[in-house]
């Protein structure tokens, strides 16, 4: 219910104060497991793409969002749950993991922070873990816009890619590191 409320108003705000364009929203599977990556250039781009995707998405967050009670709960209620992004998290991999299982979307911003331009070293390994290990297809999006009021914003959404039925069995570190790359080219070639 929250959820909702807090979507309707971003998608009311936002349409006021940018020009919000999204292409390929016929690439969204209607139901099912999905792992949503997308470039993150600003803390907008969450906000953004929760407001005109058409699913509830369960955002991986770092944890310093966390530590203001404030934040944590009206963040908790948004379905974002914490990530400590300088170890590898067990807790945060099996809540993903718990999020993929239930057939919902997850969200993650594969190179784990805002930066501006594309580097494909930037790509988190866990990022193709995660969709290998719950069988999930990874859905990349692109989010071009400098989000300045009566700006425009253009969510461009690729085509899903099934990493897992390409990539059976268990996998190197470097494979997955790797994979995510690949992810993250994708996102980046939608931008042009």
């Amino acid at each position: 219910m929250f959820y909702t409320v807090v979507k309707t108003i971003a998608f009311v705000l936002f349409k006021i104060i940018f020009r919000v364009r999204v292409s390929g929203a016929i690439n969204v599977p209607a139901e099912g497991r999905l792992v949503l990556c997308a470039n993150h250039m600003s803390n907008w781009d969450p906000i953004v793409l929760a407001a005109f995707f058409p699913r509830k998405i369960a955002w991986m967050g770092k944890k310093e969002l966390f530590e203001k009670k404030i934040m944590a709960i009206p963040l908790s209620w948004l379905g974002v749950f914490p990530v400590d992004r300088q170890i590898a998290d067990i807790t945060a991999v099996k809540t993903a993991l718990r999020i993929l299982k239930d057939e919902r979307v997850l969200g993650i911003f594969p190179e784990g922070t805002r930066v501006k331009e594309y580097n494909p070293d930037n790509a988190k390994a866990g990022v193709a873990l995660l969709a290998i290990k719950a069988k999930a297809p990874v859905l990349p999006v692109f989010i071009r816009s400098t989000y300045k009021l009566f700006s425009p914003v253009e969510i461009i959404i690729g085509s899903p890619e099934d990493y897992a039925a390409s990539n059976p069995g268990k996998l190197e570190n470097e494979k997955y590191t790797e994979l995510s790359q690949d992810i993250l080219t994708r996102i980046y070639t939608l931008g042009g």
